[in-house]
């Protein structure tokens, strides 16, 4: 059988970037294994559903490379791919399980169990609808067959999963191994909710058995409802996927998931693309083969130690066998350094034809050449394209002011003899190629320490200690712009 795979999210809100590894893994065992990825919108929650937030997981996907084989977007034998669009395959699927007896109707209302379970938590119990009570409520299975027909046109219902006791669930999982649980500690789960639409347990059953999903690769905080699942394929015959359930991303400090919060406080993003007031990963200037790359490894261990993969090779590597059990800490430095890796090696054309909303920092009435030498000195200090805006600054704006610790300590060496020489080269007209060969030969006589020559230069031209090659910004500047800074060193 092909294997299928699906991500499945909820359009409640953006796409995190714990959901977006979640397709990531789905996308790499598909294409490992020749398989399909289909994107399927869980939104039977109407209440919860936010306005664009659908769009955005479709976005966020395209922006990453994660291009779903079936989705709502584009076609596919096993639609719709919308829950919100399937209802009535659903009430024919809960029909089917009623008449199995393996499901029931129950017309309890929210305040008559609200007060029940108060009353078990005066007396310290925790309470459970199942087996063990079901039949002192009002349902199907203690109404007349004749009651419940005249109670299901009257009286809003829900349908309940009907667990049979003592028995032992037990499925593997292919991550951690088998899990047995006694089916005493599952309680009758609603399946149908009062307003007719499924919850996510049974929809998400009966959805992935008919568009023939073989393996599910989801977040662990969906592990506690395995036991469930594997009871509703079990009430339909149906033989179930194999299951996988990967380890949460942890904040980068302390305990626990990471969310947008632990983002805002640390500076760093959690969406992939901006949500609102919030930053992603894209507006930050992520390359998205980097973030891929970087989120694959959360998690996942090649088992060597390279750690810069482009997404063929990384179809080509994934095995769900190296996916770590315990949770992974997000690290933004460790992010921040694949991407500047991922800037190293690609061309620069290539990102100024991709990421025009960066290189607009870059003045639109420089030369082509200029802008892209400019951009080629910085490449190295680029760990971010949003970097770009920062470190081009020393081309765009003559320095302000100049480092006073750097001055203190070169003033000795007669920093305007120094930087007067050099405004003679430039005046000259010498070549800045040549300027360390002149400046070299005019020292011979001088006896200063080469390093506060080169200080003084970088701090005339650029007003601190950093900065590419000196050489390098005195070509892309030009010889009027860098004899202007000279001599307003000189000035100052």
């Amino acid at each position: 059988m092909s294997v299928r795979v699906r991500f499945a999210p909820s359009p409640t809100g953006p796409l995190h970037i714990g959901g977006l590894r979640t397709a990531l893994y789905n996308y790499l065992y598909a294409k490992k294994n020749g398989g399909e990825f289909i994107l399927r919108l869980e939104d039977t929650d109407q209440n919860r559903k936010v306005e664009g937030a659908e769009q955005y997981i479709i976005d966020s996907l395209r922006w990453s490379g994660l291009l779903p084989d079936e989705g709502p977007s584009m076609q596919g034998a096993f639609g719709p791919y919308r829950q919100s669009e399937r209802r009535a395959i659903y009430e024919k699927y809960i029909i089917e399980l009623i008449d199995r007896g393996q499901a029931y109707y129950a017309f309890d209302t929210t305040e008559q169990l609200n007060d029940i379970r108060a009353k078990h938590e005066e007396q310290k119990k925790s309470f459970k609808y199942g087996a063990n009570n079901r039949i002192e409520f009002n349902n199907s299975l203690s109404q007349s067959h004749e009651n419940t027909q005249k109670l299901l046109k009257s009286v809003p219902y829900v349908v309940r999963l009907k667990v049979t006791p003592g028995k032992v669930i037990k499925v593997k999982d292919g991550i951690r191994g088998y899990i047995e649980v006694q089916s005493e500690e599952v309680d009758d789960k609603i399946l149908v909710k009062n307003d007719g639409m499924p919850t996510y347990h049974f929809a998400n059953v009966v959805d992935d058995h008919l568009m023939k999903i073989t393996h599910v690769i989801r977040g662990e905080e969906w592990l506690p409802s395995l036991a469930l699942h594997q009871m509703i394929y079990e009430a339909f015959d149906w033989s179930p996927p194999e299951f996988m359930h990967l380890p949460l991303i942890l904040k980068p400090q302390g305990k626990g998931k990471l969310s947008k919060r632990d983002g805002e406080k640390m500076g760093f993003p959690v969406f992939p693309l901006a949500w609102e007031e919030s930053k992603g990963f894209r507006e930050r200037g992520f390359l998205p083969e980097a973030l891929i790359n970087y989120l694959a490894l959360l998690g996942w261990n090649p088992g060597t130690e390279e750690e810069i993969f482009k997404m063929d090779q990384l179809e080509k590597i994934f095995e769900s066998s190296k996916i770590q059990k315990g949770g992974a800490k997000f690290d933004f430095e460790k992010a921040r350094w694949i991407n500047h890796k991922f800037l190293e090696f690609t061309e620069q054309k290539a990102v100024f034809e991709r990421f025009p909303e960066f290189i607009k920092c870059l003045p639109a009435h420089w030369s082509e050449k200029k802008r892209s030498a400019v951009y080629e000195l910085l490449r190295d200090r680029l760990f971010l394209l949003d970097d770009l805006r920062i470190e081009s600054r020393l081309f765009l704006n003559d320095p302000e002011e100049y480092d006073s610790k750097v001055m203190n300590k070169i003033e000795k060496h007669n920093p305007e003899k120094i930087i007067g020489q050099f405004i003679q080269f430039a005046k000259n007209s010498v070549s800045v190629r040549e300027w360390k060969n002149e400046i070299q030969k005019w020292n011979e006589k001088e006896g200063l320490p080469f390093g506060a020559i080169m200080q003084s230069l970088r701090l005339a031209l650029v007003g601190n200690l950093s900065g590419p090659d000196l050489f390098d910004i005195c070509e892309v500047l030009g010889n009027e712009i860098t004899l202007r800074r000279l001599e307003k060193f000189i000035n100052h």
